[in-house]
C-alpha cells in the first residue's frame, strides 16, 4: 500500500467512526491523494464508478461534498442522477446531504462554493 497524506488518514478515521456509529460495515476507501477534485478521471473515482456499476456499492459517504468533486455541474450530476440511477445512497456528512432522507437542499450552493474555491486556489498558485 502506498503512503497517503495525514489529511487522508484523518478523513479515513472520521469516516470509519461515522460508519461504525451508523452500523455500516464492509467499508472500502477510494483514495485520490494528490489528484484535483475538479477532475473526475481520478484513479480512485474511476474505481468507485466501476464498483457501483458492478452493483458492489449501496452507499457512498464523503466527509463533505468537495471530497466527491469540485466541479459543481458534474458533482451535481453524480448526486442527482448517477447515484440515483444506480440505487446508491450518497451522504456528505459535514454538508448534511443524505439522498435517502432528501436532505440536499443546500448541495447546489456547496458545490458552487467548492468549485469557486478550487478556481481561486488555482489562480493564487499560478500567481
Amino acid at each position: 500500500m502506498t503512503d497517503v497524506s495525514s489529511s487522508i488518514e484523518t478523513q479515513k478515521t472520521f469516516l470509519k467512526r461515522y460508519a461504525n456509529q451508523n452500523k455500516y460495515d464492509n467499508i472500502q476507501f477510494y483514495i485520490d491523494d494528490g489528484h484535483s477534485g475538479v477532475n473526475f478521471e481520478r484513479p480512485g473515482f474511476i474505481a468507485l464508478k466501476e464498483d457501483i456499476e458492478r452493483n458492489r456499492i449501496e452507499i457512498v459517504i464523503t466527509k463533505d461534498l468537495s471530497r466527491l468533486g469540485r466541479d459543481y455541474l458534474t458533482t451535481g450530476s453524480y448526486i442527482e442522477h448517477y447515484f440515483l440511477m444506480n440505487n446508491v445512497r450518497y451522504i456528505a456528512i459535514y454538508d448534511q446531504v443524505d439522498m435517502l432522507l432528501n436532505e440536499n437542499d443546500f448541495a447546489l450552493f456547496h458545490n458552487i462554493i467548492d468549485e469557486w474555491y478550487a478556481r481561486d486556489i488555482n489562480k493564487k498558485i499560478r500567481a
